[in-house]
């Protein structure tokens, strides 16, 4: 999704075929995306499943997983790796934001059962409404930098295995949950190495399919700000490596 134009520094997506969708004319987007802007993305994306693997620009555009979310039309649940909770209450009411995509999920999609969050800190999840936290399991920052590769990937497992059962799973990665030297994004980040954040997913996919089950979807966001100076190579690999890891494991 090119709402920022990041993409065409980037070389990671280019030799495969994909589907590229404009959006970048689109006024009010970023951060906020109000009710004329949702239903022009709606428009452009209508013809477009869930099931694939969507980049999606910055985490100022993260709402776009509750986008690509609404279109899955049987009960699933919801994996997310972020450095921040993306469960805010809204500053503005009726108008979708970033950091408060994940409450207005769990709010307006019947179809979304559970969400396991990975990699906010404990204080930014203490602000959650608790109506909220009944159906999120949470593994914080601090508890993050306490396990070993092995142990997060047996969290995963348990956790994947015990809420979903059979149901699908939808996956976002944000790459704002990695340390700066695996990538550079437009917000605060964490200190996860990538190769952790690969090993979990990996995890978790084959967790997935040894139990028979699916992966609903996949997004991925984090990227820098092109206004910015900004060390992109990074992301670049990143989202390689990313991409490369999902393709390889994921029949849609």
């Amino acid at each position: 999704m090119n709402f920022s134009g990041i993409y065409k520094e980037e070389e990671f997506w280019k030799d495969r075929q994909i589907l590229w969708i404009e959006v970048q004319d689109i006024c009010g987007t970023n951060c906020y995306c109000d009710e004329e802007a949702i239903a022009e993305i709606n428009k452009r994306t209508e013809n477009y499943p869930a099931a694939g693997i969507h980049f999606i620009d910055s985490g100022n555009y993260h709402y776009m997983t509750r986008l690509w979310m609404a279109k899955i039309k049987e009960p699933f649940c919801l994996l997310v790796y972020d450095n921040h909770t993306d469960m805010q209450p809204p500053a503005f009411g009726g108008i979708l934001s970033c950091g408060g995509w994940i409450a207005a999920s769990l709010e307006e999609l019947e179809n979304l059962r559970y969400v396991i969050l990975v990699g906010p800190d404990e204080a930014a999840y203490e602000q959650v409404e608790e109506k909220l936290k009944d159906r999120v399991t949470f593994l914080s920052r601090e508890h993050l930098q306490g396990m070993t590769e092995a142990q997060i990937n047996g969290f995963l497992e348990e956790t994947v295995g015990r809420v979903c059962e059979s149901l699908p799973l939808y996956i976002s990665v944000d790459k704002d949950v990695l340390s700066t030297k695996d990538a550079q994004t437009t917000w605060s980040q964490g200190d996860m190495n990538l190769t952790t954040l690969m090993s979990g997913v990996h995890a978790v996919l084959e967790c997935v399919k040894n139990a028979g089950g699916k992966i609903a979807g996949v997004d991925i966001c984090g990227e820098a700000d092109p206004e910015t100076i900004h060390e992109n190579e990074r992301n670049d690999c990143a989202n390689k490596a990313l991409l490369e890891l999902f393709t390889d494991r994921i029949e849609w």
